[in-house]
Order: C-alpha cells, then sequence, then structure tokens
C-alpha cells in the first residue's frame, strides 16, 4: 500500500517560512518526487520537482524562495518555503512517481495541505 503523508501546513504572515514534508511509504524505487499547489478554479501547477540527483525545476514565481529537498533514505521530499507572499496561498500536494517491488511505475498523490499566506 502506498501512502504519502504530507505535514507542515498552516497559517503564516507574508514574508513568513514553512516548511512542508512529505513521507512516502510503500514505495521501495522513487524517481521524481516534488510539489504542486491548486487554487478554486485553477489547474495543479508545479511549485518544485526534483527529477534525481541534483535536478530540479521550480516554477518562475517561487525561484529564490522555495528550495526542494529530498531524503531517499526516508523516501521523503521537503519543501522550504521562505518570504512567502499572499499568492502562494493554496493547497500544496506531494507528488512522487515511484513503484513497489512488484509494481509498475506510477504517480503517486498526497491529499493536500493548506498553505495560508496572509497577514
Amino acid at each position: 500500500q502506498v501512502q504519502l503523508v504530507e505535514s507542515g501546513g498552516g497559517l503564516v504572515r507574508p514574508g513568513g517560512s514553512l516548511r512542508l514534508s512529505c513521507a512516502a511509504s510503500g514505495i521501495i524505487f522513487s524517481t521524481k518526487m516534488g510539489w504542486y499547489r491548486q487554487t478554486p478554479g485553477k489547474q495543479r501547477e508545479l511549485v518544485a520537482l526534483n527529477t534525481g540527483g541534483a535536478s530540479t525545476n521550480y516554477a518562475d514565481s517561487v525561484k529564490g524562495r522555495f528550495t526542494i529537498s529530498r531524503d531517499n533514505a526516508k523516501n521523503t521530499v521537503y519543501l522550504q518555503m521562505n518570504s512567502l507572499k499572499p499568492e502562494d496561498t493554496a493547497v500544496y500536494y506531494c507528488y512522487v512517481r515511484g513503484r513497489m517491488m512488484t509494481t509498475p511505475w506510477d504517480d503517486y498523490w498526497g491529499q493536500g495541505t493548506q498553505v495560508t499566506v496572509s497577514s
């Protein structure tokens, strides 16, 4: 059973910081790990993605403020968010492309964690 457990969301003031964590259980092998976000009426958009090693992709709107990292030994991906802005408010979803020992590669999503940036 694959389960992605997210934590770290909450309410912060503009300019503040927050760190999201996502632990993926049941996945033995993984390639891509990252974060997407979504607001009502909008498509889910890429925030930050690690595609293996030091290869990362960031949305232009968060570049320089957000940092993605991963701990493969713990099957955990993190998103450090600094200098938060109100427009960062969204539900953030953890994403992992991986597989168990006997399953095909597949895409997995967390349940989402709310991040609200407001004064």
